[in-house]
Order: C-alpha cells, then structure tokens, then sequence
C-alpha cells in the first residue's frame, strides 16, 4: 500500500482522533489507531468505549490495505514531518512515514483484533451542523463538572413541533438555546464532555442523526461518531425559568461583561465571588467587597416593570458565564431578590441562562 496526502489535511483528521484516542489504557488496543486506504482516501477510526469515531482524509492510495498503529505516536511523527507532502508506505508489518527527506518506520498492530466500529446506515433526523454545534457550545458551560451529580453531567437535546431546545443545568444556574427544525420528537442526553468533541467535528452543512438504544449515531460529510447517552431523567427544568417578571434592565452585554470583570477582582473569593447588583433610576450599580478592599462601577441601563428599584447578589463567575453566548444588548429579567434571574438577548435569539442569586 503507497499513500500520497498532504501534511494539513492528515494533521487535521489526527487531531479528531487524538482527542477520543485514550494516550494510555489498560487495553493496548484502545490507544491504537485504525487507518483504512482506499479509493476514498484514508479512513481513520478510534475509539475510547465511550465515543466511537472515524474521519476520511483525502489522499491518493495504491493496492489499498488496512493496518493498525500507535495513534499518538503517529500523530506526533506527522506534526514534526516538515514539508507539505506525506508518503505512506505499508510493506509487510512496517509502515514508512516519508516528507521532505525524513523517514520513519513503525511497527503496525494487530489489525485481526482490533475491534469492528460499527456505524448507523441511515438516518431518523438531519438538522443544521452549524446551529447544533452553536447551541452545545452556548449552554455547555452550565453542566454539572461532579461525578456525583449524574445526569446534570450531561446536555439535554430536546425535538419536538419544529423546534430543537439544548438544555444544561448544574442545579445552580440554567442555559438553554432553540432552533428551528424539522422531525419527530425526541429527549437524550449527551454527556458534556462527548458533546465537546461533537462541536470539533460540526461545520457548515447538515448533520445526520441516528437514534440507537442508548447510542447516538451522527454522520457529516466527512466524520461519523457513536456517542453514548445517558440514562436517567433531566429534570424539570422549566420550573426554575422565572415568570413574574417584576423589573428588566436592558444595556450592552460588553459593557455589563467589563464591569462585572472590574468589580469582580475585589470579590471575596471565599464567598462565592460575590458581586451586589442593585438597580434603581435607571442605573445599575455594581458592588464587591473583599478582603484587601471594596469596589463599584455604575451603568446607565434603560429599566421597566412594576417594581422601582432591587437588589440582588450574584456570582460573579456564573454571570460572566451567562453573558458569554450574549451580543448586542441583554435583558436582565427579575422576578425578586431571591429568585431566579433570567439573562438572555434583547430580542428572540434563542438563547437565554437562568441564574439563582446567592442568600445574604
């Protein structure tokens, strides 16, 4: 087997693999790489039990074969290759790595017992790869990091009357998108560390998915993934999003993000990042207080609603999250000093975040 493919576009298709490809397991094989020449190009696979992916990478191939090696190590030689063009030869149990007078030789595995990546042949939803990918990536800063809270470890995907909604939750805050799409309804739950390797992989372009029985199935032009799910119920999670809304504040994102930033670095660190916002005649006075100090910063803010004025704290890390995913103007939406806060866009971008003030 011969292979000619271009550094970048090899490069590109290893670091995909590198990031589910484990450097280290009990079990030799799941650090491995699986390579699969073909009229296609190369076609490369992995897996870590948790996410099964492949990748096509581009390339001219002669006597097409398969063969398995290190995928770390692999990748490593071809980052450090200089030149623009790659030559990959298989003679017997040896694969060379050639470009720009380098050459390497590495010893290839056991491909008979490599274990067979099985991926779905069809496909029950086909939504917009760019939009999926934009809404995991809004909310993802609000899953749960802790084993022990099970499914808030995860980003719900709900289908249903036209719409996607994405959904994380620590119990502590809410951020939610929409969108727009066609097809049958349907709840999962993509753990959040899988659903960042779903977001490297979401371009322009549709993307397929295809629902197994605790598996997602997703298929671009170029990638495929298995993706476990998992189990249990999210819970109900629309109850914490306010509804007596008794004062909005609208004002730039940027300009409520630099202030919060400011004010924050007096925050005392021990409790919780705390950061006063009290709005009132048509400002938005920001306040910290720690131990080497105490600052504020006040902002001109378009206000309305029944109540005149409130007062409220909130962590200052949790905010800045909130706002992140925010352009243009953002509504602050308060309910009273002790619920739930909703941030969102001045405007329907389908977005918003829910944040539980913390207790004086």
């Amino acid at each position: 087997m011969q292979a000619h493919v271009t550094k970048k576009t090899l490069s590109e298709g290893l670091g995909l693999l590198e990031r589910v490809i484990p450097s280290r397991s009990s079990n030799p094989l799941l650090t491995a790489l699986k390579v699969e020449a073909s009229e296609r190009g190369l076609l490369l696979s992995g897996t870590n039990l948790e996410i099964d992916l492949s990748c096509v990478v581009p390339a001219e191939i002669q006597n097409p074969a398969s063969f398995v090696v290190p995928a770390h190590l692999f990748a490593q030689i071809v980052r450090n290759l200089g030149g623009e063009l790659v030559e990959l030869e298989l003679i017997g149990a040896e694969l060379s790595v050639r470009a720009s007078g380098s050459e390497f030789k590495l010893q290839t595995g056991d491909l008979a017992a490599y274990p067979e990546l099985e991926f779905p042949a069809t496909a029950d939803a086909t939504l917009s790869a760019s939009e999926l990918a934009r809404s995991l990536s809004s909310v993802r800063y609000a899953a749960s990091n802790e084993a022990f809270q099970a499914v808030f470890r995860g980003i719900k995907v709900e289908q249903h009357e036209g719409q996607v909604r994405v959904v994380a939750s620590d119990g502590f805050r809410l951020a939610l998108r929409e969108f727009s799409a066609a097809g049958e309804t349907r709840n999962l739950i993509i753990p959040a560390r899988s659903a960042d390797e779903l977001v490297r992989v979401l371009r322009d372009g549709e993307v397929k998915l295809a629902y197994g029985d605790g598996v997602l199935g997703i298929q671009t032009e170029r990638v495929r993934m298995n993706v476990k799910l998992l189990d249990g119920d999210f819970p109900d999670y629309e109850r914490v999003i306010p509804q007596d809304i008794k004062l909005t504040v609208t004002l730039p994102a940027a300009a409520l993000k630099e202030a919060v930033s400011r004010v924050a670095v007096l925050a005392d660190k021990n409790a919780n990042n705390r950061v006063e916002f009290q709005v009132s005649e048509g400002k938005l006075r920001l306040a910290a207080e720690g131990d080497y100090g105490r600052g504020q910063d006040t902002l001109d803010v378009e206000q309305a609603g029944s109540e005149p004025a409130m007062s409220l704290g909130f962590n200052a890390k949790y905010v800045l999250d909130a706002l992140g995913p925010i352009e243009g103007d953002a509504e602050m939406r308060f309910s009273g000093p002790t619920s739930p806060a909703m941030f969102k866009a001045s405007g329907d971008s389908g977005y918003l975040a829910v944040v539980v003030p913390l207790r004086v």
